[in-house]
């Protein structure tokens, strides 16, 4: 991707510094610091030991040995306390499709137990990988009370099942479908022709990836890549709900945070009671395993509806690639008209829906989804908001960021445990297929402005002409994606190894760019925490050499911030600021927009409001644009997750 001219000293920097600090992140030892684990959370490695795995590796020592020091890898590179174990199968007996063992129990992490279980294991028999992993599901914690954990089989294998029943791809299949939260990855060591078309039908057939390993040094690469995604995966919030095919029997919201779950093409419909005066803001985040199989045209979409076959809002969130999926969020809003005669502006029963569009080869798998739902209240009766501000200005492709020495950080698994950022240079370290998560307090008349580069990193042999890709997207306070359809950003950039760089942000914040008709202009109507999302494509598990690549980011809030959202606000001092901390002009605590660091699990109803429909005919400094009368977004093809 060529560099902007403008910008072309920045990108320059930037590139050395990631030339040269790519090497130290890749030494630093991984035992991140996260959220304790999602109760029935887990993950089980079944490693081969039958008898061919005392053959030589090709690299001086034998495929045990391999497998032993790869083990030892991932459990050195897992968070403290994630709940692992081990199973094994072929170490106990010459023959028998009955030799399985679990070596060492689904329990917090003990590294020095696993290691000595591994190291005890001596390769001798047959390869009963179908019973395996129907032992290694039951293994597993389960979650309770309608949480959503995530639970993994992490199959390491030489060979193929030799036992023939049960059928390998069979019992993937049905542990797969047993709930959202389990998964199966597989990594082929040394394997192919028909070993290796098994354990790719695994896979598949369990709603994980596959993961080749033709050496020594790619088992260690491939087997910490898989378990460390495992252990970072999403964090779930909110309370359980089931959404209805129609709108008949659908579940009644109030403003909070919810989980179900959705089928590919299906709809899900909630229900909720709305006043005539107010904004409401829902979202809905699908979270499939990284890397499933996506079409391009792959879709959530989300509309509300109202009356008999009326729809106030409608937004749809494309993946907008091939590579394998990630989260994606769509949000909508219910926003009542500035002159009080639209056809969504009565009080009465509305209904969010949420339909899941997939093509033919894509995932088949249910996705979990979290959804939320806020409500703003109108301003006080006599408060004049400021214009609308729908322009990026000072925060266009051009700005000026930061360029000072980055600063070690560890990114969020998602929306609840993103981590605070401030204006300054970021540096962490991100895997194939994971998406980090941040977020960026920005006040009133102020918008985010970042960089995101990617590392210049080893690639593997024979794979340096391949690419990948990198993405970013920003959302709201509400979780409303904004950088989807702007002319001014791009939110992919093709990654081979080289360093890559990509730009994003919003226009600033105003309370009346509710009422503009740009979806990438109306979400930004409420201060709070802005949250950004930094993918890496799966692909570049077959690039990169190091199971992480390096990744910096450039943050700057532009803008003075102001005390509120009325015309001739005060602007707030900048030693002062409070981010999201403070009461609201409206006088609800907290602001009302997002949530303050650690509130993630219950959404209040927001603080901030519409217009109120009488009294208010006030004369902008220039002519105000309705949103389209049937609701729908100016652009038809925003972009999804990347």
């Amino acid at each position: 991707m060529a560099a902007r001219p403008c910008r072309g000293v920045v990108a320059l920097l930037g590139g050395l510094l990631l030339a040269l600090t790519a090497a130290p992140l890749q030494a630093i030892a991984a035992t991140p610091t996260r959220a304790p684990a999602a109760e029935g959370t887990g993950m089980v490695m079944v490693l081969d030991s039958s008898g061919s795995m005392a053959g030589k590796d090709g690299s001086g020592g034998t495929r045990i040995d391999s497998a032993r020091k790869a083990v030892g890898t991932v459990v050195d590179a897992l968070p403290d306390g994630y709940p692992t174990g081990l199973r094994v199968y072929g170490a106990d007996k010459p023959k028998g499709c009955d030799d399985t063992r679990l070596a060492q129990p689904v329990a917090a992490l003990d590294r020095a137990g696993i290691k000595r279980a591994v190291a005890r294991v001596e390769p001798k028999g047959d390869t009963p990988i179908g019973l395996s992993l129907r032992k290694a599901a039951a293994d597993l914690p389960r979650p309770a009370g309608g949480s959503i954990g995530k639970r993994t089989i992490l199959l390491v294998s030489d060979g193929e099942d030799n036992c023939r029943t049960p059928a390998p791809c069979k019992v993937a299949a049905q542990l797969a479908a047993s709930g959202v939260d389990l998964h199966i990855d597989a990594i082929g060591f040394q394997v192919a022709g028909k070993a290796r078309a098994q354990l790719e039908c695994v896979a598949k057939a369990g709603n994980g990836q596959y993961y080749d390993a033709p050496d020594a040094r790619s088992l260690a690469r491939q087997l910490q890549r898989a378990g460390q995604l495992s252990a970072d995966g999403y964090r779930f919030k909110g309370k359980q709900i089931r959404g209805t095919a129609a709108r008949s029997g659908a579940p009644a919201m109030a403003p909070g945070q919810y989980l179900d779950s959705i089928g590919p093409n299906e709809e899900r419909y909630y229900a909720t009671d709305l006043d005539a005066a107010s904004t409401a803001n829902f979202s809905a985040t699908v979270v499939p395993q990284p890397g499933a199989a996506v079409d391009y045209l792959d879709a959530l979409h989300t509309r509300i509806a109202y009356g008999t076959d009326s729809a106030c809002q409608s937004t749809t969130e494309f993946f907008g690639q091939q590579e394998g999926a990630t989260p994606l969020t769509s949000g909508v809003s219910r926003v009542p008209s500035q002159s009080g005669t639209g056809g969504c502006d009565k009080a009465g029963r509305y209904w969010l829906v949420v339909e899941r569009k997939a093509a033919k080869g894509s995932d088949a798998a249910r996705w979990p989804m979290e959804l939320t739902f806020h409500v703003e209240h109108p301003l006080k009766k006599g408060v004049t908001p400021a214009q609308s501000e729908p322009e990026y200005g000072a925060g266009g492709k051009n700005a000026t960021l930061p360029t000072t020495a980055p600063k070690d950080v560890t990114g969020g698994t998602g929306f609840n445990d993103a981590r605070t950022l401030r204006r300054g240079v970021w540096r962490d370290k991100v895997l194939p297929a994971q998406t980090l998560w941040y977020k960026v307090p920005v006040g009133w008349g102020q918008q985010l402005r970042y960089d995101v580069e990617f590392a210049n990193e080893p690639t593997v042999r024979g794979y340096s002409a391949h690419t990948s890709s990198g993405g970013t997207q920003v959302y709201t306070p509400f979780r409303a994606p904004v950088g989807s359809g702007t002319t001014e950003f791009g939110r992919q950039v093709s990654y081979n190894g080289r360093p890559a760089s990509l730009s994003m942000g919003t226009v600033p914040v105003a309370w009346t760019n509710r009422y503009e008709n740009h979806s990438n202009v109306i979400p930004v109507h409420r201060k709070g925490d802005f949250y950004l999302a930094v993918t890496l494509g799966a692909k570049a598990s077959q690039i990169a050499e190091n199971p992480q690549i390096g990744v910096v980011l450039r943050i700057a809030v532009l803008g003075k911030e102001k005390s509120g959202p009325q015309a001739g606000a005060a602007t707030v001092a900048a030693d002062t600021s409070r981010g999201d901390s403070g009461p609201s002009e409206d006088g609800t605590p907290g602001g009302g927009g997002g949530w303050s660091t650690g509130r993630v699990a219950a959404v209040a109803v927001g603080g901030v409001g519409v217009l109120l429909l009488a009294g208010l005919a006030v004369a902008y400094g220039r002519a105000r644009r309705k949103p389209r009368a049937d609701g729908g977004n100016s652009d038809p093809m925003r972009g999804g997750s990347w």
